[in-house]
């Protein structure tokens, strides 16, 4: 759709159309954050794109305190949907439980055809005194998401719903 869209009032059939009380518009709205995270194996990269994610979402994430954690264990045949459901996995924890996790001891194995992580989210509940926060994630998007192993360095291209 580009521009601005106007309706107009018809005889369609008998029936009656009005014009639209609404319009369209277009490049108003871009809610996303992008990020690119690096690692020398997968599991480095994972916690530096979880890192990465909650910096988006907290300013000073050295501030977040491990008070509380949560044993992390996630199958999936690609590891490229390994990574966007430990992101999920944060912004849940965050939505549900106002938890602030960081990702510590991540474990990637690869065996019959997938990948299985295991990992722990160490932190606590948020605090507006102590966190600073930044934007409300909302979720990870698979617009130009991409986990790939380039000249023996991993990377993830991720994009946030903010």
């Amino acid at each position: 759709m580009s521009g601005v869209r106007q309706g107009s009032e018809q005889l369609d059939r008998g029936v009656k159309k009005r014009a639209m009380a609404y319009r369209y518009l277009e490049d108003i709205a871009i809610a996303d954050i992008a990020f690119e995270a690096t690692g020398r194996d997968l599991n480095e990269l994972f916690t530096s794109a979880a890192d990465a994610t909650m910096n988006v979402m907290i300013e000073n994430i050295e501030s977040i305190e491990g008070r509380e954690g949560r044993d992390i264990e996630l199958k999936s045949g690609e590891p490229d949907m390994l990574l966007f459901d430990l992101l999920q996995e944060i912004i849940y924890y965050k939505d549900a439980e106002q938890l602030l996790l960081r990702i510590k001891d991540v474990t990637i194995s690869e065996g019959g055809g997938s990948y299985l992580l295991r990992a722990m989210g160490i932190g606590e509940r948020l605090d507006p005194k102590r966190h600073e926060q930044r934007a409300d994630v909302k979720a990870v998007t698979l617009h130009h998401f991409n986990v790939e192993k380039e000249q023996g360095i991993w990377k993830a291209r991720v994009i946030l719903d903010v």
